[in-house]
């Protein structure tokens, strides 16, 4: 299960960084949408293991991602 979550999270993660990485105002704005996912796999895997670092680091990424959705899409 925990490979499973860690995988989505990978995933997520980088489909967002290349919506974003192309610059396109059609489709980078999904990339903080990509990330916000990606944040809530690596949010449930920390409190899963109980890995401290990566829920304060998801936390604020979890953040910027919803600035991100913010300025982006709405």
């Amino acid at each position: 299960m925990d490979r499973g979550i860690e995988w989505a999270g990978s995933l997520t993660g980088l489909l967002g960084a290349w919506l974003l990485a192309i610059n396109d105002p059609q489709w980078s704005g999904y990339g903080f949408v990509a990330f916000l996912v990606s944040n809530g796999f690596w949010i449930v895997l920390g409190l899963r293991k109980r890995l401290y670092g990566l829920l304060l680091m998801q936390a604020g990424f979890t953040g910027s991602s919803l600035l991100g959705i913010a300025r982006w899409l709405i």
